[in-house]
């Protein structure tokens, strides 16, 4: 990868200065498509503050909620943080804590779905978002290990 020209395998990209020395940090960015991973992550926490307003107010599916509330709005926090690193380790240790947080988020929502307490249908959207936003942290995460093997 080193000597391939990222534009060609991307249609954008940006580079975040890692640390002192030479290696960095892809961070992939697509205009004209889906947002990009800061306003992505913001928009999945405001799908997760809507879906607990909503839930019925037992006690179950509050506890339950409050646990989605807090793993599942971290996300986007942990995300700007990552942003912040000072080196590509840091960055991936970053990228780790979101990738816990979108698991745990991934499980509560299972839960609140397998307990009947919201129909699973209903949390189906969310619940890919979930899915699609662990894949895209993974293969990120994974680049910055291969760029720093490099």
């Amino acid at each position: 990868m080193k000597d391939e020209n990222p534009a060609s395998l991307l249609s954008s990209f940006i580079l975040h200065p890692s640390s002192l020395k030479t290696s960095f940090i892809l961070i992939i960015m697509m205009p004209d498509k889906p947002p990009a991973l800061r306003e992505r992550t913001k928009a999945f926490a405001l799908r997760v503050i809507r879906l607990f307003g909503a839930l019925p107010k037992r006690t179950d599916a509050q506890v339950i909620g409050r646990q989605v509330l807090r793993s599942g709005t971290s996300v986007g926090a942990n995300y700007r943080e990552a942003h912040r690193a000072r080196s590509n380790a840091e960055f991936v240790a970053k990228l780790g804590d979101c990738l816990k947080e979108l698991d745990e988020t991934a499980y509560w929502l299972e839960l609140l779905g397998e307990a009947g307490i919201i129909p699973a249908e209903r949390l189906a959207a969310l619940h890919d978002e979930c899915n699609q936003l662990i894949a895209i942290f993974t293969s990120i995460a994974r680049k910055v290990r291969m760029n720093d093997k490099a």
